[in-house]
C-alpha cells in the first residue's frame, strides 16, 4: 500500500468515526444554538476542524468533538447577539425554536438522540434569554456533563467562574421553564380535547384546560394574521385558540420535541406546528410556529393520516 491509499484509508476511518459521533453533536448543537439547520451547519465546521487538526494526538474523540462544537457554537451565539443589538426592531419574545416534528409509531434513532432528555421549545425559549457564555455553561455541563476544566477554556474562564456561569444560568432555567408532565397518553386526552374545545368555540372548556397564567407565543414572522404574537393569561389564549382553529382548519396531532402536538395540514403541506407544555393536566405554555418560510425549512414531508 503506497502512501497516498494510507491516507485515503486513514481519511475513511476518521469519516466513520466523525458519523458515529454526529447525532450526539448534532443535539449539542441543537439545545446551543435551538436551530436545526445552524446546528448542522456547526457540526459540519467541527467536521472540517477534525479533518484539519492532528487527529493521531487526540485520545478522547468524542470529548474533543464535543468541546469543538461547543466553541463553534459559541461564536455563532455571539455573532447572534450582535445582530439582534444592531437591530432595534428585532424581539426574542416572540421567537419560536425550531420544532423537531415526527408522526407515526416509528421515532427516527437520530431524533431519538436529539430529545434524549426531552427538551421542548419551552425550555429553548428559556435558554435564549441566557448571555452566550451561561448558555454553553449550563448545556455542556447540566446537559452532557462536561466537567467544568473542559468548558472553562472555551469561555476563557476559571473553572471556578465557569460553575458560577452554570449556576446563574441553571437558576434561571428553574425558575423560567415549566416542568411538563411526560404521559404521552395524558397529553393526548389534554391535547384532542383542546382541540374540540376550539373547533366548537366551547370557551368554557378551553379555561378549563388552560393554566390561569398560560403564555401562548406565536411566531408568525412576516405573515399578515390575526394571531397575537404573545399573549398570557387563559382568557386571552382562549379566544386566540378560537382563532387558530378557524385559521387552520385542517390539523392533526403530532409529536414535537418528543410531546403530543399539532400541526397545521391544509391539503397534507405542513403549514404551522404547535407544541404544548403540559403540567398537572392544564396547558401552561403553547409555542406556535407560523412563519411560513421557517415552517419550509424544516423539510417536514407531506402528512399522511
Amino acid at each position: 500500500m503506497d502512501h497516498n491509499e494510507a491516507a485515503a484509508d486513514q481519511g475513511e476511518a476518521l469519516a466513520a468515526r466523525f458519523e458515529e459521533h454526529r447525532p450526539h453533536l448534532k443535539a449539542v448543537a441543537y439545545r446551543m444554538l435551538g436551530s436545526l439547520s445552524e446546528s448542522e451547519d456547526a457540526v459540519q465546521e467541527s467536521w472540517i476542524r477534525l479533518s484539519r487538526a492532528d487527529s493521531g494526538q487526540v485520545t478522547n474523540l468524542g470529548g474533543w468533538l464535543t468541546t469543538v462544537v461547543g466553541r463553534i457554537c459559541l461564536d455563532m451565539l455571539r455573532t447572534r447577539q450582535s445582530r439582534r443589538e444592531d437591530s432595534l426592531s428585532l424581539s426574542m419574545d416572540t421567537h419560536v425554536p425550531d420544532p423537531v416534528v415526527s408522526w407515526g409509531d416509528v421515532v427516527d434513532p437520530e431524533q431519538e438522540v436529539l430529545l434524549a432528555d426531552s427538551v421542548g421549545l419551552a425550555l429553548l425559549v428559556v435558554l435564549e434569554t441566557l448571555a452566550p457564555a451561561e448558555r454553553l455553561a449550563f448545556v455542556l455541563h447540566d446537559m452532557f456533563a462536561v466537567p467544568f476544566d473542559e468548558v472553562a477554556p472555551i469561555v476563557e474562564r476559571t473553572p471556578a467562574a465557569t460553575r458560577q456561569l452554570a449556576s446563574r444560568a441553571r437558576r434561571r432555567v428553574q425558575g423560567s421553564a415549566p416542568r411538563p408532565d411526560n404521559d404521552p397518553v395524558r397529553q393526548r386526552e389534554v391535547v384532542g380535547a383542546f382541540l374540540a374545545a376550539a373547533r366548537g368555540g366551547d370557551f368554557d372548556a378551553l379555561l378549563e384546560l388552560l393554566d390561569p397564567d398560560v403564555v401562548l407565543r406565536a411566531d408568525t414572522g412576516e405573515l399578515a394574521s390575526g394571531l397575537s404574537k404573545l399573549v398570557r393569561g387563559a382568557t386571552v389564549v382562549a379566544g386566540q385558540a378560537a382563532m387558530f382553529s378557524k385559521a387552520a382548519p385542517t390539523t392533526e396531532l403530532a409529536f414535537v420535541n418528543g410531546r403530543v402536538g399539532v400541526v397545521g395540514v391544509p391539503q397534507g403541506e405542513v403549514v404551522s406546528v404547535m407544541e404544548f407544555t403540559i403540567t398537572n393536566g392544564r396547558i401552561v405554555e403553547l409555542n406556535l410556529l407560523v412563519d411560513p418560510a421557517r415552517v419550509r425549512g424544516l423539510g417536514l414531508p407531506r402528512f399522511r393520516a
